[in-house]
């Protein structure tokens, strides 16, 4: 029972700060067809300055302006970098974000160096919100989860409640029409590039305060953000929410659970022979449990290859 409620809570906690990360990616990719695969390297950018801003000013002042950044910084990018090759095609765009995500890392590296960087959560922020099982649980953890919530409620609305939100859904598939109507196409898309951006960078600015801030903290969300986008289907929030709670469960039970591939075959009468094979079958689900996600993809797009929340073509 204790495995069962302490991997719910690390799930849905590490779920939805996959969510924050991937959020901006599920808009910059469902909404303009852009393979930004610098998006984790937003993320990593908000940490930093979440970093610099909270020696400077406080944790507050860091957390609010972090976003604000990555968002000038998205509309620098957008402006003038993508928009210049987006009519040749997804691949100068994936070719461009590419290298854009290399720069942003080595010029992190020339003012902060190749280590780790101490940014902390505050004092008042470092106690238990309840202990279950003898265990202290964070309120930092919860806290995330908070904002994470907040982000998708405020996201969904205004997607789906606002004039501009159906501006910018109506930019996804008439863009021409939109067009038509007055508004200015490019600064839709600019505008949707940097909020995206800028919700990494918030993600970036809540999560370094608790996890590891580093050069090398993007590489960790570098491809699990696409994983999401694809699991939860394009341009859907609901979908990029329900991927990363998933993909969250599945990480979080496979960690702490101590059977082969072989003991699962073993409930379908086929272990005997999945244990003869050896090799893969022999492997414990937590020394995979990082390719949880993969799979889990896999099987997604064999059953429903537009997405979990993606329209059917």
């Amino acid at each position: 029972m204790e495995y069962i409620v302490v991997s719910v809570l690390n799930g849905v906690v590490h779920g939805l700060l996959l969510f924050m990360v991937s959020a901006g990616l599920t808009l910059i990719f469902g909404m303009m067809g852009v393979l930004n695969f610098a998006h984790a390297w937003f993320y990593m950018l908000g940490a930093y300055v979440g970093f610099t801003l909270t020696r400077l000013g406080g944790f507050w002042i860091g957390l609010l302006l972090a976003p604000i950044v990555a968002g000038l910084a998205g509309v620098l990018v957008e402006r003038y970098m993508l928009r210049r090759v987006h009519k040749y095609g997804h691949a100068h765009e994936l070719l461009l974000t590419f290298g854009l995500a290399f720069i942003i890392e080595e010029v992190i590296k020339l003012f902060y160096g190749d280590a780790l960087v101490s940014y902390q959560m505050p004092n008042y922020m470092r106690f238990a919100a309840f202990t279950i099982f003898e265990t202290n649980y964070p309120f930092y953890r919860l806290f995330m989860g908070a904002v994470a919530l907040a982000m998708f409620v405020i996201l969904y609305l205004l997607l789906t409640r606002t004039r501009v939100g159906i501006v910018v859904r109506a930019a996804t598939y008439r863009p021409t029409t939109v067009e038509a109507l007055g508004h200015n196409l490019p600064v839709v898309y600019m505008a949707v590039f940097a909020g995206g951006s800028a919700l990494a960078g918030l993600a970036g600015a809540v999560a370094g305060a608790f996890y590891p801030t580093g050069p090398n903290m993007a590489v960790d969300f570098g491809t699990l953000v696409f994983v999401v986008v694809v699991i939860g289907g394009l341009g859907s929030v609901v979908g990029a929410l329900i991927a990363s709670l998933m993909i969250g469960l599945f990480i979080s039970f496979s960690v702490g659970l101590n059977v082969s591939i072989a003991d699962l075959f073993g409930l379908i009468g086929l272990g005997s022979w999945a244990s003869d094979v050896g090799g893969l079958f022999t492997l414990q689900l937590s020394t995979i449990a990082n390719s949880m996600p993969f799979l889990l993809m896999l099987l997604v797009l064999l059953i429903r290859p537009a997405g979990l929340m993606g329209d059917r073509q």
